[in-house]
């Protein structure tokens, strides 16, 4: 698997992820990402820095054309804290937590991002407040969802070697037998 077709991948599944989510700007996208699954490793056993700049390629133009705010989650060696933008990090009201990453304790994804980020901040979690989000690799992102987390059922199965698996939230339901709905909300 070479690193541009990654690239396209990513591309393509955020383009999946937008069309079904069609998110607002300002919508909060969590991301995990195991670069040694991508790569065709067991997660956590070769992080790629190659294989996180050929992903963010593929993700970044399109969070920052809908003006969305990106967090990506690091790996249990530091308790899958997020990297985001400090100003976004403010403005959600997060807790900052005191790590830097790096390959081998939260992952090469999250390491490519904190140096990406013009002001990068790492927070201890979402309190489930993502409206979309993206896994790849199995890394397991759902605690930063809002409920109700509605899976994206793609025909694109994998980026490089690894699992993929995207997903939207959306409002709950309240009500009962009388209660209306509107189609849209976003």
């Amino acid at each position: 698997m070479d690193f541009q077709t990654m690239t396209q991948q990513a591309k393509e599944a955020m383009d999946i992820l937008l069309s079904a989510a069609n998110p607002r700007p300002g919508a909060l996208m969590v991301l995990g990402c195991s670069t040694s699954e991508a790569v065709g490793s067991r997660i956590g056993s070769n992080s790629s820095k190659e294989a996180a700049e050929a992903i963010l390629a593929g993700i970044l133009p399109a969070v920052k054309e809908r003006g969305l705010i990106l967090a990506v989650q690091g790996c249990e060696h530091i308790n899958r804290s997020l990297c985001l933008e400090r100003e976004d990090a403010g403005k959600l009201g997060l807790t900052e937590v005191w790590v830097k990453p790096h390959a081998h304790a939260g992952g090469a994804m999250i390491t490519a991002y904190y140096e990406a980020c013009q002001a990068p901040c790492m927070v201890e979690g979402l309190m489930s407040r993502a409206t979309l989000g993206m896994d790849i690799g199995d890394t397991l992102i759902g605690m930063h969802l809002r409920p109700v987390a509605v899976p994206v059922h793609s025909p694109l199965r994998r980026i490089g070697e690894a699992n993929l698996v995207l997903a939207y939230s959306r409002p709950r339901y309240v009500g009962g037998p009388r209660a209306q709905y509107e189609q849209q909300l976003r």
